[in-house]
Formats: C-alpha cells, structure tokens, sequence
C-alpha cells in the first residue's frame, strides 16, 4: 500500500479554492487501488478535533484551528503536519510521501524533514505560485514569504510546479540546493453537460442574466487579479452584453476601494453577484457566457483558467507568462495599457459564430492534450512511485 499525505488545503471535498479542487480531484481520478490518501480537514468547531472521517477511501481526521484571519491557515498546516509525524510513528506506517500544498511555513521544515527521514518518508512541496509578489501583502509579510519558500525548496525531496514558468523560476532561483523539480499542472474534466438547476434560474431571475449575452469573470476578488483594470476597460465599451462577476465580496474592503475609483455601480450592465459554490451552476455560468476574463496575474497554472478553456469558447487573459503557457493561441490577451482591453473586448464583441466555435474547439483541445484529471493523477503517482523506490 502506498500512503500519501496531503497537508495545505482545507480538507477533502472542500468548497473553496484551488487546494480544495485539487485534492479532492486528484483522489477521485486515482485509478489505482493501492493508493491511501489521508487529508486532514479543517474545523473551527472544538469538539470536532481529532475526530476521523472516512471519505472516498480517503482518512480525514478533523483538527481544530480557531479563526484567526490570514494566519488560520498556517496554523492548521503545523497543527497537521505535527499529528501526521505522530501517526507514522503510532501506525508505524511505511511506503509514505507526505505531500505540502504552498509554501507557508518553511523556516520549520529543518526540523521536520529531519524526523521524517527517520521514518523514510520523503517530503514533497507544490508552492503555487509566487505568493510573495501577491499585491494584498504588505512588505515584510512579502519578505517572510521569500524566505518560507526558500526553506521550503531547500528541505524538500522534491519540488511539484505548477506551470513550466514557476518551475523554471524555482531551478534558477534556487538551483544551488540540487532539489529535483518537475512540472505537474492542475486539471480539469472534459464534456460535461450541466443542468439549468434552481440557484442557476434564481440567480438568471435576480439579476437578469441571458445566456450567452454576459462577459464572465471568476476568482478571487483581490487586487493582483486585475479587477480595477477589467471593469474600468469594459466601461468605457459600448458592448450591450453585461459583465457578470462571481466573487468573494464578503467584509472587503477592495469592493468599497473599487466602487469609488471605478463608480461601477452606475453602469448596470456591470453585476456583482458574490460568491457561487454549487458546482453545476458555476459550470452553466461558464458554458453559458459569452466570453470569460481572467485577470489573474500571480500564480501558476490557475484553475478557473482551465475550466474557462474547458467550457468557455472566448477566453481574454491578462498576458503573463503563466496564463500564455496555458491558452497559447487559443485565447485573447489583455495588458494594463490603457484602453489596450477596451480594444480587445470591442473585436471579441463582433466575432462571428464560425470564430467562436473555431476558438472553442482550439480550446477543448488544448485541455485534452495537456489538462485531464487523468493526466495529472498520472504524473503524481509517477512522482510518489519514483521516491519510494529511492528509499528501498
């Protein structure tokens, strides 16, 4: 049996980003039987702590961290990694990779890499992007990111990159440590046909969405992913269509920065509509716009970008290098120039449905050469089967 750790995402079958995508996908596209995965989930409810669930197959003990903002999640990642090195030496578990979603507390894996090459188990990290060029942090926070993820590349066995750019950031950057790297992009799911369900209809009824008339943005509603950029451009068109924008606006402070730079609220074919976390509605939001806009400019291979590319036929992407790797040819790309995006958006407007269909078809193809599920199960396990052969 081969066991693999999973610590950095909130838990299994999780609704939120893309650590919580990631992981419950990769369990449910394994394929092979000999595989037990264990992913801690994280509670914010006492008497749930230390409390094992089993998922798919998949160990789940739940470990109280209470919430403290930014830093809850480092907390939960040394709470984790702690009871795993004690449930190898409890369990006496062998043929063991522990696996490190981001890069958040790397001045401790010294101390950790040593205990767990006790037990034989070799310590990978995946550390996303570059989370220390993130805009929202302010300097020193930057600084301690830095050197995180210096230590987290450094005391690794292995280093998982999300895109060819971030793994060759990591090679040059910290190539003296001679710690092998691989690219291992995220991956999404081809052909699928979702329903018009009730959040859908409630949702079209309440803001007054029409299939295919509305440009799509999904994401994180924080300043790197280009907000101020995408909206102030889009104004400025005559594009009847509307720009319907899926997002965390929860207590943000940015949506308030945004309202009084960009006056928004005046335009209403601009429609914030918050958050949506069920599946087959985000799906239909995606299969049914008429093209989506990806802001995102820190990060690795972003997974809204694949989904995008999987069911949006027009895609506009913010031109750095991570978002090129993934839509090549098959996209439009927008810088910060002004009115460069106004452009775009007014040729995107007046495509006809040959070029759409044609841009579509460029996209599907581009996810099923090199973004399935399949595909990326395929290359962990040759990762994880590599390094427990290391260790026999």
């Amino acid at each position: 049996m081969k066991n693999i750790i999973i610590i950095g995402s909130r838990g299994y079958k999780f609704n939120y980003g893309g650590w919580e995508t990631f992981v419950t996908n990769l369990v449910l596209n394994t394929k092979d039987k000999d595989v037990q995965y264990y992913i801690p989930n994280l509670t914010h409810e006492k008497s749930e702590d230390r409390k094992i669930k089993k998922i798919d197959g998949v160990i789940s003990p739940s470990l109280y961290v209470p919430k403290q903002g930014f830093v809850t999640m480092f907390t939960f990642t040394i709470k984790a990694i702690r009871y795993f090195l004690k449930y190898i030496r409890e369990k006496k578990l062998d043929n063991t990779v522990m696996i490190v979603l981001g890069c958040k507390v790397g001045p401790l894996f010294p101390f950790w890499k040593r205990k767990l090459k006790k037990y034989h188990v070799p310590l990978v990290i995946n550390p996303d992007g570059l989370e220390w060029k993130r805009d929202k942090w302010s300097w020193w926070i930057k600084k301690c990111f830095k050197i995180s993820e210096r230590f987290s590349v450094k005391y690794s066995d292995y280093v998982v990159c999300d895109s060819k750019a971030i793994q060759d950031y990591i090679d040059v950057e910290y190539g003296k440590y001679h710690v092998p790297s691989g690219f291992i992009a995220y991956g999404a799911y081809e052909n699928q046909k979702p329903k018009k369900n009730e959040t859908v209809k409630k949702l079209w009824k309440e803001y007054d969405i029409k299939d295919n008339d509305y440009y799509l943005i999904v994401g994180r509603f924080v300043p790197e992913n280009n907000y101020e950029t995408m909206i102030n451009e889009f104004m400025k068109t005559d594009i009847k269509k509307d720009l319907v924008i899926i997002c965390n606006l929860e207590k943000n402070k940015f949506y308030e920065y945004l309202q009084e730079e960009t006056g928004f609220e005046k335009d209403k074919r601009i429609k914030f509509i918050g958050s949506v976390y069920d599946p087959e509605a985000l799906l239909y939001f995606r299969q049914h716009a008429y093209a989506y806009l990806h802001g995102h400019s820190a990060g690795g291979t972003n997974p809204s970008l694949l989904e995008a590319l999987a069911n949006t036929s027009v895609n506009i992407l913010f031109d750095v290098s991570y978002n090129r790797e993934v839509g090549e040819d098959c996209c439009f790309y927008f810088s910060k120039e002004n009115g460069q995006l106004k452009k775009v958006l007014e040729d995107v407007d007046v495509l006809g449905q040959k070029e759409v269909q044609e841009l579509g078809k460029k996209a599907k193809v581009r996810i099923h050469e090199a973004y399935t599920w399949t595909i990326v199960v395929d290359k962990y396990m040759e990762v994880v089967n590599k390094l427990l052969n290391s260790q026999k």
